[in-house]
C-alpha cells in the first residue's frame, strides 16, 4: 500500500512538474495589458534570469522558466499568460526555428541600464516614452546637458531624447510664446546651463552634447529619440562650426549662408534638408512632412513593413506589434521626407501612398540609433497644457508597443547571422 502511494506521489510529482515548466506571455489579441507584458519581461531579466522573444509567434511573444514569483507578478500587473509543459515549449521552438516560417527565437539575457534626457524637474507626462517606462514599471534615471557633458553616459546603455530642440532655438516657440512665464522659464534654465558649462551660448551647449551623444552610439549605446529630438539633432550635427541662430535666440545674427554650409557626412539618419530659417515659423527644416495629415486624423495610419525574423532580427525586433496597421500621431516632427533619409538607413514603416516615413532604424559605429516620429501615439494633437495620457484606457496601444520594443532589443543576446 505504501509503495503504491508512493510511486503516486511521484507520478503525480512528474506529470505537475512537465505541465507547467514555462510561461508564455501571449502579444497577440489575447494579451490584456500588452505595454504591461514588456514590464513583466523586463523584470523577469533584471532578476538576473533570461526571456526568450518569439519574434512573429503570437505578435513577439515571451517565454520563460516557470516560477510562482513571475505567475504572481504576472497576475498583479494584470498580464495574461499560460503556463505550458516542457514538451509544448519545445514544439514551440521547433514551430519558431523551422526554416519555412518566418519566425525565431531571441534570448533576453541582460537588462539595460535606461536614461532619459531631460531636464530636471520636468514632470513626465509631456514625454510619451517616460509614461510608457512608469505604466510598464521599468526602471530609469534622468540625464541632462551637465550630466552628458561631464560623462555620465558612460554608465548607461540605451538612452533617450524626446522633445528636446538640439539647435539651440528653444523649440522655436519664440514666436507663440515668447511671454509665457514657462518659456521664459526655459530660456533661463538653458542659459544659466550654459554658463554653468562655460558657453557663451546655448547652441554651443548643446551642439557638444550631441556630439557626446554621438559618442556613445559609436561606443555601442542604444539611442532612441521621437518627434523633434530626431531632426533637431542631425540638423545641430551638420551645422557644426555654422550659426544657424537668429539674434532673438543668441544675441547676434544667423550666417545667411549657412545652408550651403551644412555637412551631412556628419548626420545620422539624414541629409540635403534645407534649414527653416524664419524664427517664427514653428519648424526646423523640410525633414518633416507630417503636417499634410493635421485635417485628417482619420485617415492617418501607418504600415509597419515585415522583416526576416532569421536573417533581420533587430528590425524584426522594433517592428513586434498585434497589428501591422498603426494609428498615426503628431509632434513638432511628425514624419520624415523618404527623400531625405539617408541609403544606410532602415525604414521600420512608413504612411502608405506618401513620401511620409514614421520610424527608421540604423547602426553608427557599435551602437545603434531609432528615429519615431510624433510626440504621443495616443494623442493625435497633442498641446502645450494638454493633460497626460492615462495608459490604463491605452493597455493595447500599438503605438505604445512600438516604444517598448526598444527597451528591450537592447537585452537580446548577439547572434550570427545566417549564412
Amino acid at each position: 500500500m505504501k509503495k503504491t502511494l508512493l510511486l503516486f506521489i511521484i507520478a503525480a510529482l512528474a506529470f505537475s512538474s512537465t505541465k507547467a515548466e514555462k510561461i508564455l506571455i501571449p502579444m497577440d489579441l489575447a494579451q490584456t495589458n500588452h505595454l504591461k507584458a514588456y514590464g513583466i519581461a523586463f523584470w523577469v531579466i533584471k532578476d538576473n534570469k533570461t526571456v526568450d522573444w518569439l519574434l512573429n509567434y503570437r505578435d513577439g511573444a515571451f517565454m520563460t522558466d516557470y516560477s510562482e514569483k513571475i505567475a504572481l507578478e504576472c497576475r498583479v500587473r494584470g498580464v495574461t499568460f499560460e503556463q505550458i509543459s516542457d514538451g509544448n515549449a519545445a514544439q514551440i521552438y521547433a514551430q519558431v526555428q523551422a526554416d519555412n516560417v518566418n519566425e525565431d527565437v531571441v534570448k533576453l539575457e541582460k537588462a539595460p541600464k535606461i536614461a532619459v534626457y531631460v531636464p530636471k524637474g520636468t514632470q513626465p507626462w509631456d514625454d510619451a516614452v517616460r509614461m510608457a517606462l512608469e505604466y510598464a514599471e521599468v526602471d530609469y534615471d534622468m540625464v541632462w546637458d551637465e550630466d552628458v557633458i561631464n560623462g555620465k553616459l558612460k554608465e548607461y546603455d540605451w538612452l533617450h531624447l524626446h522633445h528636446e530642440d538640439f539647435t539651440g532655438q528653444f523649440g522655436k516657440f519664440w514666436a507663440n510664446y515668447r511671454n509665457v512665464p514657462w518659456y521664459i522659464q526655459q530660456v533661463a534654465l538653458n542659459e544659466n546651463m550654459a554658463k554653468k558649462l562655460g558657453y557663451s551660448k546655448v547652441s554651443q551647449m548643446k551642439l557638444d552634447v550631441a556630439k557626446t551623444i554621438k559618442e556613445f552610439v559609436a561606443n555601442g549605446g542604444f539611442l532612441f529619440a521621437m518627434c523633434s529630438a530626431t531632426d533637431s539633432y542631425d540638423i545641430a550635427l551638420a551645422a557644426e562650426g555654422v550659426d544657424i541662430v537668429a539674434s532673438m535666440f543668441d544675441g547676434d545674427p544667423a550666417d545667411m549662408g549657412a545652408q550651403d554650409k551644412l555637412d551631412f557626412d556628419k548626420t545620422f539618419a539624414f541629409e540635403n534638408f534645407r534649414l527653416t530659417m524664419d524664427p517664427s515659423e514653428y519648424e526646423f527644416s523640410d525633414i518633416d512632412v507630417g503636417a499634410t495629415s493635421l485635417n485628417n486624423p482619420e485617415s492617418d495610419y501607418f504600415t509597419l513593413f515585415e522583416f526576416s525574423a532569421k536573417y533581420d532580427p533587430v528590425p524584426t525586433m522594433l517592428t513586434q506589434c498585434h497589428t501591422g496597421i498603426v494609428q498615426g500621431f503628431l509632434g513638432q516632427t511628425t514624419a520624415f521626407a523618404k527623400e531625405k533619409i539617408k541609403k544606410s538607413v532602415t525604414i521600420l514603416a512608413e504612411r502608405e501612398g506618401t513620401n511620409e516615413v514614421r520610424y527608421i532604424h540604423g547602426n553608427f559605429g557599435r551602437g545603434t540609433y531609432t528615429w519615431y516620429g510624433g510626440h504621443d501615439p495616443e494623442d493625435y494633437r497633442h498641446g502645450i497644457g494638454d493633460p497626460p495620457t492615462d495608459l490604463d484606457l491605452h493597455k493595447n496601444s500599438p503605438g505604445y508597443r512600438l516604444i517598448l520594443n526598444n527597451i528591450l532589443f537592447p537585452a537580446a543576446k548577439k547572434k550570427k547571422q545566417k549564412t
